[in-house]
């Protein structure tokens, strides 16, 4: 009889980038699914809307020996006018959660990806539960409003906390938080 180990495995590393292949894209689709129609309900069967088409999609990958394994985490971003940008449909999965440097470092590729563009405002319709997160990383709340049935907290990024990322489809890498 094979046990299973004590600890399920965990990525040493991710790296946080702008999805740049077909299997970077699908997996953005399949996290985003799972995460806002099954577990959230908040869609029926899809989360898939008209900014898709125009949005650039961000991405977290997990780290295999040093190759790029699975989308563990998601965001997207549109322009939506010059100088205003927006950040929508922040995803992880659910076995990655506890890394918990995934939410943050995407949110940081989003507003620096805005950042090398020109952005002039980057904002998000923000999940209650989540608006702590974004006020530590300098983000603050302009409202709070009712969407798809759940309350959520209009924010916007302070923009000097976020150096340009020029080049998105290199990205950076994430490290999980070790426990002490």
């Amino acid at each position: 009889m094979v046990e299973s180990p004590p600890f399920p495995f965990v990525t040493s590393a991710y790296r946080i980038k702008h999805a740049t292949e077909a299997w970077e894209q699908a997996g953005a689709a399949a996290l985003r699914r799972l995460v806002f129609c099954t577990e959230q309900g908040l869609f029926q069967g899809s989360d898939r809307d008209a900014i898709d088409d125009v949005a650039t999609t961000i991405v977290a990958l997990s780290d295999l020996c040093g190759m790029p394994d699975a989308v563990v985490g998601t965001v997207r971003i549109h322009q939506p006018q010059p100088g205003f940008w927006i950040g929508s449909r922040l995803a992880v999965a659910e076995e990655h959660r506890r890394a918990g440097t995934l939410g943050p470092a995407l949110i940081r590729m989003a507003v620096c990806t805005a950042t090398a563009m020109g952005c002039l405002r980057f904002s998000a319709h923000v999940q209650s539960q989540n608006a702590l997160l974004f006020r530590r990383m300098r983000w603050k709340t302009v409202e709070e409003v009712l969407l798809h049935g759940m309350p959520h907290h209009h924010m916007q990024a302070d923009l000097a906390h976020y150096p340009p990322i020029h080049d998105g489809s290199l990205g950076f890498m994430a490290l999980p938080r070790r426990a002490a």
